[in-house]
């Protein structure tokens, strides 16, 4: 059985925890443009279930009879808007990256894995992250926002990602943190490990090979909670990343 040959991860949550930078830059620009509402994070929590930064204006908008009515010009304005006060933010603020992330990504270049990016967020915010964070340049392959006409849950991104890196059913597995992810990873043929995030911590994981708390590191072991090793402490290494991919080929 051919083992590992990639890995690909998501951004927001996954990497980092970015989601709360994204909701204040959302509330930033809403104010500019003097749009009477604020998402606090309840409401951020389920609007989550909308990829897509604009996609999540738009379907907000049109929940709510009262809320303004903005042409696509000035959602897509609005959107722009947003990207450069999150990238603001990301600089003076920072996300650091979730515990394992660094030493894994580390691990797998070591070992001659391809390394995607796969993300719904905008080619910008990717961008503005990866310089951020130290990562430019780790990743062989990123493929972000509108690259593809349908976002998670939608498989298309990661079909796109198996023809670009050329993989095979099963020779990749990909790390997400929210239901959507797995969904759109699951459908391209990946199996999935799960490490939950701030907001998606109680959704809903069974179809996903593995689920563990983070990725660990040796002096701050991850918690296993779904798949292989089920209920004990370690870290996502190599090893682990076949044993999730046996869970998804018997």
């Amino acid at each position: 059985m051919v083992g590992v040959k990639a890995l690909l991860l998501d951004l927001d949550g996954t990497l980092a925890e970015t989601e709360e930078l994204h909701r204040e830059a959302f509330n930033r620009a809403f104010r500019e443009a003097g749009l009477p509402f604020s998402w606090d994070r309840p409401l951020y929590k389920a609007l989550l279930e909308v990829t897509g930064g604009k996609e999540r204006i738009a379907h907000f908008l049109r929940s709510f009879p009262d809320a303004p009515r903005l042409s696509e010009e000035a959602l897509t304005r609005l959107h722009q808007r947003k990207n450069a006060l999150y990238e603001a933010l990301l600089r003076e603020e920072g996300a650091p990256l979730r515990p394992g992330v660094r030493r894994l990504l580390g691990e797998a270049r070591e070992a001659g894995l391809l390394l995607a990016l796969v993300t719904t967020t905008s080619p910008e915010n990717a961008r503005a992250f990866l310089e951020t964070s130290g990562l430019k340049g780790v990743f062989h392959l990123v493929l972000a926002g509108d690259i593809v006409p349908r976002k998670k849950p939608d498989p298309a991104i990661y079909h796109l990602a198996r023809r670009e890196l050329g993989l095979g059913e099963g020779e990749g597995v990909a790390v997400e943190d929210s239901r959507n992810g797995l969904l759109s990873a699951r459908g391209a043929g990946f199996p999935v490990l799960i490490t939950p995030g701030l907001y998606t911590a109680d959704q809903d994981f069974s179809e996903a090979q593995g689920v563990a708390e983070h990725l660990g590191e040796p002096g701050h072991p991850a918690r296993f909670l779904q798949g292989p090793r089920a209920g004990e402490r370690g870290v996502v290494d190599l090893d682990y990343l076949e044993e999730v991919r046996g869970w998804w080929s018997t």
